[in-house]
C-alpha cells in the first residue's frame, strides 16, 4: 500500500520518528517570583469560619426534618442548608 495516496506522508526510514520533535519553548524573558510561605496560609478565622458554617448547614437541615424550627418541615430551611452547605464547600477549595 502506498502511503503517499491517502495524504498520510511519505515513507518513513527505519529508527526514524513518526512524528517531527516538539519545539521548545520561548521563555517570556520576565520572571514571576513564588508567593511567600506566609501569604499562602489561610487566616485561622478562615478555617473557624469554615467549620462552623458547615455545622450549622448541617445543623439546620437535620432541625428541619425533626420539625424542631417554626413551620417545619419546608423545603426553605432545605435549601438554606444546602446553599450554606455549597459556600462552606466553596470556602474549602480555597483553604491553605
Amino acid at each position: 500500500m502506498d502511503a503517499g495516496k491517502h495524504g498520510r506522508g511519505g515513507q518513513r526510514r527505519p529508527g526514524q520518528r513518526a512524528t517531527p520533535p516538539a519545539k521548545a519553548r520561548q521563555a517570556s524573558g520576565r520572571y514571576t517570583p513564588p508567593i511567600p510561605r506566609d501569604k499562602r496560609r489561610s487566616p485561622r478565622w478562615y478555617g473557624l469560619s469554615l467549620v462552623v458554617l458547615a455545622v450549622l448547614s448541617v445543623g439546620l437541615i437535620v432541625a428541619n426534618y425533626s420539625s424542631a424550627l417554626p413551620g417545619s418541615p419546608s423545603n426553605g430551611y432545605t435549601i438554606g442548608g444546602v446553599v450554606a452547605l455549597a459556600i462552606a464547600a466553596l470556602l474549602a477549595t480555597r483553604y491553605r
